[in-house]
């Protein structure tokens, strides 16, 4: 496979991601940000850890969609991130998912 190949594929599946994300987004709540990783979810919690001066966030999420172009199924129960970055989460307002004229 030449790099223009794997770039196109690449390019493909990006579009079907997105294309899948614009289908489901209406259904979730929440968006969740990691450093790692985008999730839809209509359910968390996050939880703040402190250890030994070290600060982590745990963010547990039910029934999530997941950005990620490489996984075969991006709906799952069940999602735990543990991770020492940033978190964003952020109510979606569905008013501003509808399309204009929609």
């Amino acid at each position: 496979m030449s790099a223009e190949d794997l770039e196109k594929y690449e390019t493909e599946m990006e579009l079907k991601l997105y294309r899948e994300y614009r289908d489901v987004v209406g259904l979730f709540k929440y968006v969740i940000e990691t450093e790692r990783r985008f999730y839809l979810t209509n359910d968390y919690e996050m939880q703040v850890h402190s250890v030994q001066g070290e600060v982590f966030f745990e963010v547990s999420m039910a029934d999530a969609w997941v950005w990620d172009m490489y996984r075969p199924a991006r709906f799952v129960k069940q999602v735990r991130v543990l991770t020492f970055k940033d978190v964003n989460i952020e109510e979606l307002n569905k008013t501003d998912l509808e399309l204009p004229g929609g």
